[in-house]
């Protein structure tokens, strides 16, 4: 154990040392991944500054903002993974370095190129070439790189040699360890190989099913001693399932045996045997089923026997009913006749009526459609004498209108006249003037001759209009005689109508009342045939049940008993046996979706 132990410390002390040189190495080679990254952002910063002062090409200035983000999150992740101091300085430094280049050079430079003063920005590329320079900016991190290259092989010697270390702290563990396995088996075979060989010869009758063995090994306090014990339980074990195994045969021969029985006299039961009662001795068990069994069978016998004796009463009484519902049905038929034929005449009838009913109503309606025929000519005839009036005042403002042309006609004359006595006054200078005085004089001269003629025809206009007005009230005066003597025929008529519904409407509730006493009769005369044909079926049905009864022997002397009715015909209504009425209560109730049902 002691060997195990202390080659388990070297080979932890081993790994505890790779493990540390492996994070440090590790953690040094991220530096130098993120000072070649920044490197890599600064270079790549500075042409596109350049790219961007010559070309003006909008590309180069995103890539200077990422590479400026790539080479800020570079410096960062440095800053962040620092511990040394000596490092901490050479970052500081670069901080230092970058803060007073890049305002200096690459942000002038870019701002020279925003505001697309490229040829100054050239000048001053020219003028100092050592300014954009990125080799005085990346000297320290360049140091700190060439520091993490020498912590690296420093680590990867350290590795080696944990490496090496490891190897043989594990040879020599396992030279000892193969050793030490070697006595710890010999000791192990002579302690626990010949008690379990010894268990193992007593296991093997035991699966076998010889339970007589003795199990060596059960005072023992170790491992062996528990397996010794349990494998003594499993014997005890073994023997008392073979106790329960006999049990349970017997208990499986006494159920078979009370199986047998019960099925025997249950084969005697199904052959009609009701004497067949359990006698056999059943273990005390079972003793509840036989008791339950003879009980059950001296009841069905009981019962068999009862029905027996009463299919006979059952079958007179069910004849004597058939009888008299026959008479009932004869009866009932010859009402239904009487009925079918008064409902009929009533129905004739009120068909009639309702016939005069629709005549009465569509007069009516004529007559309305008459009132209202008039009421709309009248209606018109009020509408023109309006329209009429409407025009005689027009006719009036037009008449205003006409003398008012004959005043400015008049003047116009006069003004004519006084043109040219003025023209004739002016002389030759004024001859052309006097002309178109004279044309404006026989221009108002024509103008009153067409006004007084205008008047004329106003007057004759309002003279007609007056006679049309005469003619329209005359019309109107006439359709109000006719809508007078219209309304006198509707009110006579309309009475008749209301006459003829009332008795209409009497006589289709006689209609309907003797309808359904017809169909109550039919119903009643169906329903007598069916009760008639329920109770032979049911006689029928009773010696079916006597038959049946008499398969069962309730005892010795009744088995030999036959029935007096054991021959006989099932009694069925036929269908064309129906009275007439009943017939016609089927045919009409089946032709309506109404079902029915015939009793067997």
């Amino acid at each position: 154990m002691a060997i195990v132990i202390a080659m388990m410390a070297a080979v932890w002390n081993s790994s505890a040392t790779v493990q540390a040189t492996t994070e440090r190495s590790s953690h040094a080679q991220d530096i130098y991944s993120q000072t070649v990254s920044f490197e890599m952002a600064a270079q790549r910063m500075n042409s596109q500054v350049r790219g961007y002062v010559i070309t003006s090409d909008e590309s180069y200035a995103g890539f200077y903002k990422e590479a400026n983000t790539q080479m800020a999150d570079a410096l960062a992740a440095i800053d962040a993974q620092i511990d040394a101091p000596a490092d901490q300085a050479l970052v500081d430094e670069t901080h230092a370095l970058l803060r007073a280049w890049q305002p200096s050079w690459a942000t002038r430079l870019m701002k020279l190129g925003d505001e697309r003063r490229n040829e100054e920005a050239m000048a001053i590329i020219r003028a100092d070439v050592k300014a954009q320079l990125l080799s005085p900016v990346l000297a320290p991190l360049r140091k700190l790189r060439t520091r993490q290259t020498e912590a690296l092989e420093q680590y990867r010697a350290e590795q080696a040699a944990a490496f090496a270390n490891s190897r043989r702290a594990t040879l020599v563990g396992t030279l000892l360890l193969a050793i030490s396995v070697i006595g710890l088996c010999i000791l192990l075979t002579r302690a626990i190989g010949k008690p379990i060989t010894e268990l193992t010869g007593v296991m093997q009758p035991l699966s076998a099913g010889n339970f007589s063995v003795t199990v060596p090994g059960t005072d023992r306090e170790d491992e062996v001693g528990r397996m010794a014990k349990a494998v003594a339980v499993f014997r005890e074990n073994g023997i008392a399932k073979n106790a329960a195994d006999q049990a349970k045969a017997k208990a499986d021969a006494d159920q078979k045996m009370v199986v047998d029985t019960v099925s025997a006299h249950l084969s005697d039961l199904s052959n009609g045997d009701l004497t067949a009662a359990i006698d056999e001795a059943f273990p005390p068990e079972y003793d509840g089923l036989k008791r339950n069994f003879n009980e059950a069978l001296g009841r069905l016998r009981d019962l068999i026997g009862a029905v027996s004796e009463s299919a006979s009463s059952i079958r007179t009484g069910s004849g004597e009913i058939a009888q008299a519902s026959e008479d009932l049905a004869r009866r009932t038929e010859s009402n239904a006749a009487s009925l079918e034929e008064t409902a009929a005449s009533v129905t004739q009838m009120d068909g009639r009526l309702k016939a005069s009913v629709g005549a009465a109503s569509r007069t009516v309606q004529s007559a309305d459609r008459a009132i209202a025929t008039i009421g709309g000519g009248r209606a018109m005839a009020d509408e023109a004498v309006q329209a009429m009036g409407r025009v005689s005042e027009c006719a009036k403002g037009i008449d205003t209108v006409i003398e008012g042309l004959d005043k400015i006609a008049f003047q116009t004359r006069v003004l004519a006249m006084n043109a040219a006595v003025e023209a004739g006054r002016a002389g030759d200078a004024g001859r052309g003037f006097a002309v178109v005085a004279d044309l404006v004089s026989a221009l108002a001269m024509r103008a009153e001759e067409e006004a007084k003629r205008a008047r004329d025809q106003l007057t004759m206009t309002q003279s007609e209009v007056v006679i049309a007005v005469d003619a329209v009230t005359k019309v109107d005066d006439a359709f109000g005689n006719i809508s007078g003597d219209v309304a006198q025929v509707h009110e006579l008529l309309a009475t008749m109508a209301s006459d003829n519904q009332a008795q209409s409407a009497a006589i289709t509730e006689i209609s309907t009342a003797i309808g359904t006493m017809d169909q109550s009769t039919q119903q009643n005369a169906a329903m007598v045939e069916q009760t008639s044909a329920a109770a032979r079926n049911l006689a029928s049905e009773v010696g079916n049940l006597a038959d049946q009864a008499a398969r069962f022997r309730t005892s010795d002397a009744a088995g030999n008993r036959k029935p007096d009715y054991a021959k006989r015909d099932a009694y069925i209504v036929p269908q064309q046996g129906r009275p007439a009425v009943a017939r016609a209560f089927f045919s009409r109730a089946e032709s309506s979706g109404i079902h029915t049902v015939t009793v067997f």
